[in-house]
């Protein structure tokens, strides 16, 4: 069934240019002639759109002076309506043109707008791109003044407009607004490399190698060209080396993959020149070549020096890893070895800014991810994600299904166009990934529409042969046009597979909201219900394996989640802290990596509407012991009450099945103690290697604050979460602690959050934000009866833009 039927019953696609994967490189010199320039501060905005900002003349010393990522408007983190951020606003930037630029050629590339971007320069409208999670340029060259100021304006219509994808009916996600992604300058010279895209071949062999293709776009071919392509290490040693000459030629490539319906490119960086032509040139004898892997995620650079008569015109690089990745009727193989894949399915926002977080932040996800919880997949659902976010993801092993924009309407034949483009500007962003396994190209959960799919597949297979794709569905007896089978099944047990390459991409879920301040009997219900099914995937290999709805709580619309635009689907709240669940994916990994005790309960006598009645423990551990003691006396013997083992009746099929142990298999009487302080160590092969104790006392006891980090860059854009934590004595949350939390904030820094701020489930988190200037920030938050903590942020001086 579908989240949508569950919940009721209980201007042109080439209007803007495909922006090239982005890599910051330094200001242009002998050795790096292209110069790429962060145009992100100095920027000013009205939450309007006010008539004639497009005008180079026009006074905008009233807007307000911002830095992007930058959100349309800041909102609390429920209980608001989303036409808060559905509006037109008005974002202009004035610079000067760099001395770079002469005899240039000039682009101004946005990471992600939500959701139209008009875009003007020097009072030119260049054109309105559509869409917000997917990348876009626009050639500013002929536009620019040799002195004096440019104006760069854009209106961006952040409404959710039915003519571009996902919009069109309705969402179960909130979509926000604002120029939420970096923007950037590119200089390059008027012949220069548009893209690159990396294939490593053959790497379980003796002669693994790796195909270079080069995309140039030219706006004349005269002279004498040639590439030159190196790879080097990650310690920059270089490991190969390849030179070619090539022949260029202005008109279209014949050979450039399209859309056959539209004959929409995939290569074009900018709507004023021709198609780039792709050259390739092979690097070999890599024999010293290190896999990537999800334990050891080795990553190399490829990089490409442009040159004519001789001369180097353009440099730019990418960074790869060597591995093998499919689905097969087995399962998932990774480098020849079956992998069962566990994951959770992500969105990219957060309280109060949506999705206007920068780099650190972005990164954090993945952290959690695939350090915090041990995951080895992730789902981007339900469009393309932050480079950020994805760069981590190749740099810690996280597998990744990256996927259009959508959920579950198709709209005519223009908005078609528009997701068949995302289709290209997805894949052309993110083909170098070693971390991205599948495209996904269907719409989430939509019908089927036979000619529709079939020209996305075609797309992204003309693109990347490389890779398979999948194609997320709800309904078995969906037409299968796609490498993999990919399926949402929130029923238990799940259905079987009907195909050969199988991989189940929603459980739980919508089907089982649970909050952090739900009673024990819930979130042991929702922990066991993500268990079981990892149990059922694990018991047949045509599973490849399984993504979980969903890793964060989101904001969602008035007709979706829990009546406050909140869907508390999440294993982990909004605010980035554990709820129980997420302890069972916490758990499933080797004690080698981490050894794991996390109990699903929070030990309350009368939390349940039976009383307490039994213990759900997540653990990777052998066997388990329970000790009580007297609450509040330290001195106090802990007696033995209980002892277990992994619950093999019910989870056969998991390596590390969840402990569960009833009430009645605890002797009370044997201890006499009818309640008190918890204790469960945790033994492998004989030996305690873990131990965790719980208050029975009933009391708040200790405020803490945690934050991610404690050096930030002055940049005006870097930020860091911090965490708000009520506990017991044992620095277990207590999970009805509400009390609201003040606020002070001592220099450079800007508090992203509440003040006053509830907690929530013990719980919670605020974000600081660094100013352009150094220094140390301080924050303070006050516990009305627990007092007082700080904690400090260094703040680092980072280079002017010089734009």
């Amino acid at each position: 069934m579908r989240r949508r039927e569950f919940l009721k019953t209980s201007a042109t696609v080439a209007a803007a240019t495909t922006l090239p994967a982005v890599a910051f490189a330094a200001p242009a010199s002998m050795e790096n002639p292209r110069t790429v320039l962060p145009i992100n501060r100095n920027w000013r905005y009205h939450p309007t759109k006010v008539s004639g900002a497009d005008a180079p003349s026009f006074d905008d010393s009233k807007f307000e002076r911002i830095v992007i990522p930058h959100t349309n408007v800041k909102m609390p983190w429920h209980n608001f309506d989303d036409k808060m951020y559905e509006f037109v606003s008005t974002y202009r930037r004035r610079f000067k043109t760099p001395a770079a630029a002469k005899g240039k050629r000039v682009f101004i590339d946005f990471e992600g707008a939500m959701t139209a971007s008009t875009v003007y320069i020097n009072g030119h409208n260049l054109g309105e791109y559509k869409g917000g999670f997917t990348p876009f340029s626009f050639e500013l060259t002929k536009y620019l003044k040799a002195e004096g100021e440019n104006v760069l304006v854009v209106h961006l219509d952040s409404t959710e407009r039915a003519d571009i994808p996902p919009f069109g009916y309705e969402i179960d996600y909130m979509t926000f607004g604002g120029i939420y992604r970096e923007v950037s300058l590119r200089i390059v010279s008027p012949t220069y490399i548009d893209n690159i895209f990396a294939a490593p071949k053959n790497v379980l062999s003796s002669s693994p190698f790796v195909d270079v293709d080069c995309f140039i776009a030219a706006e004349s071919a005269d002279g004498s060209y040639s590439l030159v392509v190196k790879l080097s290490d990650a310690d920059g040693k270089e490991i190969a080396r390849q030179e070619q000459t090539i022949a260029l030629n202005t008109a279209a490539d014949p050979s450039a993959a399209k859309d056959p319906e539209t004959s929409a490119s995939p290569y074009a960086s900018t709507q004023t020149t021709t198609d780039p032509a792709k050259h390739t040139i092979t690097l070999k004898d890599l024999k010293s070549i290190k896999l990537w892997d999800i334990q050891d995620p080795n990553l190399y650079t490829v990089h490409v020096l442009l040159l004519k008569d001789g001369k180097v015109i353009d440099v730019d690089s990418r960074r790869i890893g060597f591995r093998e990745a499919m689905f097969t009727d087995g399962g998932f193989s990774l480098n020849g070895k079956i992998v069962k894949l566990r994951g959770l399915d992500r969105h990219q926002t957060f309280p109060f800014v949506g999705q206007a977080m920068p780099a650190r932040v972005q990164k954090r996800d993945a952290d959690i991810l695939r350090k915090g919880l041990h995951c080895n997949l992730v789902r981007t659902s339900h469009y393309p994600q932050s480079r950020h976010f994805l760069d981590r993801c190749d740099e810690i092993g996280l597998l990744v299904l990256e996927e259009i924009p959508g959920w579950q309407h198709i709209g005519p034949e223009p908005w078609k166009l528009v997701a068949i483009d995302n289709v290209g500007r997805m894949v052309r962003r993110d083909w170098n990934h070693p971390s991205i396994i599948l495209w996904g190209v269907r719409i989430n959960e939509s019908k089927d529409d036979h000619d529709f799919y079939i020209r996305t597949n075609a797309f992204a297979h003309a693109l990347d042969t490389t890779r398979q794709t999948g194609g997320i569905r709800y309904f078995q007896e969906s037409e299968f046009l796609e490498d993999v089978f990919t399926m949402n099944d929130f029923g238990f047990p799940l259905k079987k597979p009907v195909h050969g390459k199988y991989l189940n991409t929603e459980f739980v879920g919508h089907t089982y909201p649970t909050k952090t301040t739900d009673d024990d009997e819930r979130q042991r219900e929702h922990t066991l219900r993500h268990a079981r099914i990892h149990n059922q995937l694990a018991s047949d290999p045509q599973y490849a394996g399984g993504i979980g709805w969903c890793a964060f709580d989101y904001n969602t619309h008035a007709n979706f989640g829990a009546g406050d635009r909140l869907c508390y689907h999440g294993v982990i709240d909004i605010f980035r802290e554990n709820k129980p669940a997420a302890g069972f994916y916490k758990s499933q990994c080797d004690p080698a990596e981490e050894i794991v005790l996390e109990p699903a309960f929070h030990w309350a006598n009368s939390d349940e509407s039976v009383g307490f009645s039994e213990m759900v423990v997540c653990s990777n551990c052998e066997h388990l012991k329970f000790f009580i003691r007297e609450s509040g006396n330290t001195t106090a013997e802990w007696k033995l009450a209980a002892e277990a083992d992994p619950d093999r009746k019910e989870f056969e099929h998991l390596k590390y099945a969840p402990f569960v142990l009833k009430k009645d298999e605890i002797d009370f009487k044997k201890i006499d103690l009818f309640w008190g302080d918890l204790r469960i160590d945790g033994f492998i092969g004989g030996k305690q290697v873990i131990s965790k104790s719980l208050s029975g006392d009933g009391a708040n006891k200790k405020f803490t604050l945690l934050p991610d980090d404690e050096s930030l860059m002055a940049d005006g854009a870097d930020t860091t979460r911090v965490v708000l934590r009520v506990t017991d004595e044992f620095d277990a949350i207590r999970t009805y602690a509400d009390d609201p939390i003040e606020f002070t904030l001592e220099g450079p820094g800007e508090l992203i959050g509440e003040n006053p701020f509830s907690l929530v489930g013990g719980t919670g988190a605020v974000w600081v934000r660094a100013k352009e200037v150094a220094g140390t920030v301080k924050l303070t938050a006050k516990h009305p009866r627990l007092g007082s903590k700080s904690v400090s942020f260094k703040l680092s001086s980072v280079p002017a833009e010089t734009v």
